[in-house]
């Protein structure tokens, strides 16, 4: 870890000012918003860009403002309001903690980073996310955008490590400042911060608070050297097929006949067939007899 010149605290001081007049207006931050919606926003913002969150957030949490809502529900009703989102598992997770939030918690999403983390589908970031962003409390966060800004502002690389590292979680800690709301407002802060301007390709680096304290800036701003990133392939993919199909089961109130879906993937029967096996394997589909489909009851 690089020594930081000048101090911390002027770091801090720069980013949280940039922050409080250049963060996004998001639903989820205001201060009226319930550990629930954090909770609903954190789920969803996993792997899916914020623009296509926040309209699916919002239609959510009309539906079900409370875990015990979205736990009177089926799991099948989830998952046809994930409508698009991707990766509809979560979904199913969302469901399933909202269930144990209502049996062990009384309704209600737990504050404490253990019990968090022992909700079904919840792992460390999300159980720190939630625990820091709805409660306030002082715990290390670390995302894609915290991880390169620290990357790149302390370390000098131009990214971080292709998965997280005990070093990252080291230095993202020694990184906090030592008052809550404000270690809370740090790390949505920084968070944003790679999000809008120390992105991954083409940084921004003339509107960054803190380009002139930059350790990769420093440095003469040094080319990545590490092994290729690659981006996820979609077209004819098994993840294009389950799409496919589970478009079409959300779309129908009623089960799906095999015909229709079928129809939906008729180019390659095997993969369509493998794809079907999977959904039903992850909990997303239920046979119905021996020739219709649908979302889980």
């Amino acid at each position: 870890m690089s020594t930081l010149d000048p101090p911390l605290a002027e770091i801090h001081r720069r980013v949280l000012t940039w922050y409080a007049s250049a963060g996004r207006d998001l639903p989820w931050r205001e201060p009226g918003c319930t550990p629930w919606g954090v909770f609903v926003s954190e789920v969803m913002s996993q792997q899916t860009p914020v623009a296509r969150v926040e309209p699916a957030w919002s239609a959510w949490m009309r539906r079900w403002p409370t875990p015990a809502d979205l736990a009177a529900d089926s799991p099948g009703e989830a998952v046809r309001m994930w409508d698009r989102l991707g990766y509809p598992r979560r979904a199913l997770r969302l469901h399933a903690a909202a269930t144990a939030m209502v049996e062990r918690h009384g309704g209600q999403v737990p504050a404490d980073e253990e019990a968090l983390l022992a909700l079904p589908g919840v792992g460390a970031y999300t159980a720190a996310a939630v625990a820091t962003f709805a409660y306030g409390i002082r715990t290390t966060v670390v995302d894609t955008n915290i991880r390169r800004v620290h990357a790149r502002l302390v370390t000098g690389d131009a990214l971080p490590a292709a998965t997280l590292t005990r070093a990252e979680s080291s230095l993202a800690t020694s990184l906090l400042p030592e008052d809550d709301a404000e270690a809370a407002t740090w790390n949505v802060a920084a968070m944003e911060l790679g999000a809008l301007v120390c992105t991954a390709r083409s940084p921004r680096c003339a509107a960054c608070p803190v380009e002139d304290l930059c350790a990769w800036r420093r440095a003469g701003s040094p080319a990545y050297d590490g092994p290729a990133r690659r981006g996820q392939a979609w077209a004819d993919t098994d993840r294009q097929v389950r799409g496919r199909l589970m478009a079409l089961l959300r779309e129908s109130p009623d089960p799906v006949a095999a015909s229709d879906l079928a129809a939906a993937w008729p180019a390659d029967e095997a993969k369509r067939e493998r794809c079907l096996a999977s959904l039903i394997e992850d909990g997303l589909v239920e046979p119905v007899g021996d020739s219709s489909y649908r979302l889980p009851a």
